[in-house]
């Protein structure tokens, strides 16, 4: 694999502490969330096939054994040595068999083993070949996969402040129909309140990290801009770009970030027709809260993402195809999905969602598709509990720059 020198200080961190797994335990022993989002079951309906994932990062390397045949042509737009098949840190490989990954020989199974992935390699303040200074990358890098065949762009990277076209790139995307997810940053100890961009950007899902209790990670970004919440604590990801091991105790927004885009994949599989904004809406409707959809925690955003409640339990409505579910504002782009008032029903079961399409945290312990309390309770009280107090919910304004 090609080394490119680069500064990683804007990446959402990957990891803290990191330790490598015992090879003898399987990593997939490690990979917690999996069994709580009762994954088995959700493969049974869907497996994220036809949907491609544009991973905006390090690169992919596609020679892992759980990313062999996963991994489509994408694009560099670094201009250093290599292609986006050369991985410089292990990141975006990492990003790629959480979402796609197959589990083969041992490695990582990602949560949409069916999709496939496009890899977007870009650099943030990096250093080419001949030592000049690449800049940031990034807003070439979204255009990119705006214009590949992914559905989803997933971007586990944040910088601290907006980079010059981001936003326009963001629009682009949009334009094309794209679902576009972010981790919001892993700076919560050292920079309050502050969310980061592509997070920031409207049209932008934010992603915070979970543990495996439901508590918001102590180092996952809080504000107005944090959509929903998904595991990104003790997540295995490769410990390097040496590919030689892998590191259970990873923790980031990233992993977060990644996940999400991988239950994204599932049901806009078993969903084929729908558009971004309903596989949105859906998500947001399921999610797991115990506060009121109107007021999303600052911490969790409208909640947990649970598939398993759309896929299994055949809940969500998807409504408006052009209608963004955050600001209930038409947007750009394709509009060809299903009618406001279907059903998120799956073929093998039918939706058994209440009348307003809501989903309580605290009062939905019947409905969980796991063995934890990870998908079910918890919320914005556990968020509390781990950031320190001080209110939890606020009136939201992701889609105002």
């Amino acid at each position: 694999m090609t080394t490119v020198g680069a500064t990683l200080g804007a990446l959402a961190v990957m990891s803290v502490g990191l330790a490598p797994a015992a090879a003898a335990d399987g990593i997939q022993s490690q990979q917690w969330y999996l069994d709580a989002m009762n994954a088995q079951g959700l493969w049974k309906v869907s497996t994220g096939k036809g949907i491609s994932v544009a991973v905006v990062d390090t690169g992919v390397n596609p020679d892992t054994n759980s990313l062999k045949g996963q991994v489509l042509p994408g694009v560099d737009v670094t201009g250093t040595t290599g292609d986006e098949t050369d991985d410089y840190t292990g990141h975006g490989t990492s990003m790629a068999e959480l979402i796609a990954g197959t589990g083969s020989g041992d490695g990582i199974k990602g949560v949409a083993p069916g999709a496939k992935i496009i890899p977007i390699r870009t650099v943030l303040l990096g250093i080419g070949k001949k030592g000049e200074e690449q800049g940031d990358t990034s807003a070439k890098a979204i255009r990119a996969a705006a214009d590949s065949d992914a559905k989803i762009i997933s971007m586990s990277f944040e910088t601290f402040s907006a980079f010059d076209g981001g936003l326009e790139a963001v629009q682009y995307a949009e334009s094309k129909g794209k679902l576009l997810i972010a981790g919001v940053g892993n700076s919560a100890d050292i920079a309050k309140n502050y969310i980061g961009y592509p997070a920031k950007y409207p049209g932008v899902v934010g992603v915070s990290a979970i543990n495996e209790n439901g508590e918001v990670a102590k180092f996952s970004q809080d504000g107005a801009y944090v959509d929903l919440a998904s595991p990104g604590v003790d997540v295995p990801t490769w410990c390097d770009k040496t590919f030689k091991s892998y590191c259970a105790q990873s923790n980031g927004t990233s992993q977060a970030a990644a996940i999400t885009s991988g239950a994204a994949a599932l049901i806009w599989a078993a969903h084929p027709k729908w558009t971004a904004n309903q596989v949105l809406r859906v998500m947001i409707d399921t999610a797991g809260r115990d506060w009121p959809k109107s007021t999303p925690s600052r911490y969790l955003g409208y909640g947990t993402i649970r598939p398993a409640q759309v896929l299994l339990k055949g809940k969500g409505v998807p409504g408006a195809a052009d209608v963004d579910p955050v600001t209930n504002k038409k947007t750009p782009g394709p509009s060809v999905g299903a009618s406001p008032s279907a059903s998120a029903s799956t073929s093998s079961q039918a939706s058994n969602s209440t009348s307003d399409g809501r989903t309580s945290a605290a009062g939905s312990s019947s409905d969980s598709s796991g063995n934890t309390t990870l998908w079910v309770a918890l919320g914005a009280a556990a968020a509390v509990v781990v950031i320190g107090g001080g209110a939890f919910a606020v009136i939201r304004s992701r889609r105002g720059v």
